[in-house]
């Protein structure tokens, strides 16, 4: 399974949170993670290895992630959203989450839909 991390400056600590209490799944073998840039650093700081990173959100991040799910290599992603502040690369966004719909892909963007994707997905690799 291939999971993308990603999160907007202001809900970095909040991911990087979540990750930490659900290391248990986000250590598993038959996952595969990726993370764009700076989320990717802070997860692996905070003790997850096993993540591929790509280059930051407002550097073609998302759009790396964006094109993983074109090409049919991303199974769901978590992206907490930071909805009360403005974004240089809006755009950018805005193609990530309407590729999640186009290709029927799992989009989780707080920590209530979040809990409720990796649950399920712990299920079916348990």
């Amino acid at each position: 399974m291939r999971l993308a991390l990603i999160a907007h400056d202001g809900k970095k600590a909040d991911l990087v949170s979540f990750v930490l209490q659900r290391l248990e799944f986000f250590k598993k073998e038959e996952l595969t993670l990726f993370a764009t840039g700076t989320t990717g650093s802070m997860i692996m700081e905070a003790g997850v290895e096993n993540i591929h990173r790509v280059a930051s959100g407002p550097l073609g991040g998302d759009a790396e992630i964006g094109a993983l799910i074109t090409r049919g290599e991303m199974d769901a992603i978590i992206f907490f959203r930071d909805p009360l502040d403005k974004h240089p690369h809006d755009v950018d966004i805005s193609m990530l989450l309407r590729l999640c719909d186009v290709h029927n892909i799992p989009l989780a963007t707080n920590q209530k839909s979040a809990h409720i994707l990796v649950k399920y997905f712990n299920s079916k690799l348990s």
